[in-house]
């Protein structure tokens, strides 16, 4: 990304790691050229990067995003706006962390929940509240059953149900809640640490075998497990095998 971050973004390399902090206003409302640059710095990443920190300098962490659009054809393009971030988030080759030490809601909620790892403060409240203005969640219905099962994405879009961090991670929206802010900053710290640690090239691969076999049967998931089992080996005994954050693996179709 060489355009400098649009207004209520910062964003800071530190090393192999990407810091983007939402800091708009109170509610930190993401706008869709926020949306945009998190998409660039995730199908795009600077040189060297491995992970993206996402965190907040606000009180809450996200309430939500702009709503603009007027007509059919604008309310389709800013909703495809949000499906391209919430799909970059896993297709990026980089790992994103979510730091949410305060409320997410709506979009903000849906940005905790489809990170890789996301640690939140046991204060912290998550909500979807569309259904309060009459509207139904159904880009966010596309992705959150998968996360929390069926019948709570069900409740917590039918009836906007607010939980706690302690009740998202039980739920599975989150990866773990710690007590206090401060705690929260360090988690996220210590997760960053705990992948910065490990081979980058297998953890490239980790994502995107969880991204091909997303919704795939299990027998064909196994077989494509050991085509690419099968050849990370001999890889890896191949004379001056070196892995790099800078090196991709082509996705391999199954075989048949």
């Amino acid at each position: 990304m060489e355009e400098p971050p649009p207004d209520g973004l910062r964003v800071e390399l530190e090393g192999p790691v990407v810091r983007v902090t939402l800091d708009r206003d109170d509610e930190n409302l993401v706008s869709l050229a926020m949306c945009r640059c998190v998409t660039s710095l995730l199908l795009d990443p600077p040189e060297g990067a491995r992970v993206l920190h996402l965190r907040s300098s606000r009180r809450a962490f996200c309430l939500g995003r702009d709503r603009g659009g007027a007509g059919v054809d604008a309310l389709r393009a800013e909703a495809r706006v949000l499906v391209e971030l919430n799909q970059a988030l896993s297709g990026s080759e980089l790992f994103s962390v979510a730091e949410v030490s305060g409320d997410a809601a709506g979009f903000g909620a849906g940005l905790a929940a489809l990170c890789d790892v996301s640690v939140a403060s046991g204060s912290a409240r998550f909500w979807f509240p569309e259904v309060e203005i009459g509207l139904a969640p159904t880009v966010v219905l596309a992705w959150l059953p998968q996360l929390v099962g069926r019948r709570e994405a069900v409740r917590l879009t039918a009836t906007a149900a607010r939980v706690d961090g302690w009740e998202a991670a039980r739920l599975g929206l989150v990866t773990k809640a710690v007590a206090g802010v401060d705690a929260v900053a360090l988690a996220a710290r210590e997760e960053i640490d705990v992948l910065l640690r490990h081979d980058p090239r297998a953890q490239r691969e980790i994502k995107a075998f969880v991204r091909d076999t997303e919704g795939v049967a299990r027998p064909v998931a196994e077989h494509l497990g050991v085509d690419r089992l099968s050849l990370g080996v001999l890889r890896k005994r191949a004379p001056g095998d070196r892995s790099s954050p800078a090196t991709g693996e082509a996705p391999l179709a199954p075989s048949t």
